[in-house]
This record gives C-alpha cells, sequence and structure tokens, in this order.
C-alpha cells in the first residue's frame, strides 16, 4: 500500500520586500507620526508530492509574490476601512483627514487598500488573500498556506488559508 506524501516548501528570498510609509491609527485621537518600514514576506506552502516527485511549481508562487511586492514597493499606505481617516481623492493627491488634521499626499506616492488599518496583521491577511485569489495559484495542488509578514526583527504576524477541496 503507497502512503501519500505531503511537502512543505518554506518560500523566502532577500527580494521578496517592499519598503513602505504608513502610521497606525490608535482610536480617534491618536495615530503614530508618518514612518516607514521595510516589510519582508515569507510564505510556507504545502500540498501532496506528484508522482514526479514534485509538490507544485513553487516558482508561480514566488512569481506572485515578488509581483505584489512590487505593487506596494516605495509607496505610502492608506486604510480605505478605517473608521477614523477620511480618504478623499483629488486627482493629483489624495486629502487623509484624522482628527481635524489634513494631511496631503501626492497620487503618485499613495496604495489605498482595503484595510482598516496599515498593520502587519492587515497586510499579511491582504497579501494571502491577494496571492490565493490569482488563477495561477488557484490552480496548484496546493493544500495550506502560511503567509508571515515582518516589519522588524521580532514583529512578524502569520495568516494561515487551507484548501476548500
Amino acid at each position: 500500500m503507497e502512503t501519500e506524501r505531503t511537502a512543505t516548501i518554506e518560500i523566502h528570498r532577500e527580494s521578496l520586500h517592499f519598503s513602505v510609509a504608513h502610521f497606525t491609527i490608535f482610536s480617534a485621537s491618536k495615530r503614530e507620526n508618518l514612518h516607514g518600514h521595510n516589510y519582508f514576506v515569507k510564505a510556507t506552502v504545502s500540498g501532496p508530492v506528484g508522482d514526479d516527485g514534485l509538490c507544485f511549481d513553487y516558482n508561480i508562487v514566488k512569481r506572485i509574490l515578488q509581483s505584489l511586492c512590487d505593487e506596494l514597493d516605495e509607496t505610502t499606505l492608506l486604510p480605505e476601512f478605517s473608521p477614523y481617516l477620511q480618504l478623499a481623492d483629488e486627482g493629483d493627491h489624495f486629502t487623509a483627514t484624522f482628527n481635524d488634521t489634513e494631511m496631503r499626499f501626492l497620487r503618485r506616492d499613495v496604495q489605498t487598500l482595503p484595510l482598516r488599518n496599515i498593520t502587519v496583521e492587515e497586510l499579511a491577511a491582504y497579501l494571502l488573500d491577494r496571492l490565493t485569489s490569482v488563477e495561477e495559484f488557484v490552480n496548484l495542488p496546493v493544500e495550506h498556506v502560511e503567509l508571515s509578514i515582518a516589519s522588524g526583527p521580532g514583529q512578524t504576524a502569520m495568516c494561515t488559508w487551507r484548501s476548500e477541496s
């Protein structure tokens, strides 16, 4: 009787990172100052080992993750769903209003994301959702993904996805 084997591939490399500016919002009246981080992304992906001795083409996962990192790199991230931050798209710039204070950002420098806050927890979930919704990924025989994002040593958030099949 042959046993089905699974394998776990850990994907992390120096190029899987993005540098962004952000501020964390703590309440209706308290937020961090605008500052930056170099975020590093790692994915741990599991699936069955096929008859050819391969689990899946992990180059596909690397390519998708690299593309997602490149999209965010060298931008200021603003959350679209924060209850405390109002965003106004004003053509060539965005105005972000927090606690009656307006901050103006050039459009070319900003990415608004469908998140409540720009935190490692929210970014990990966002990137995991984006990765697992790409058609090329969906077609891979993957059973489980853990995606983590580190904003520095000792500051990492991880989110998990499991295949429905």
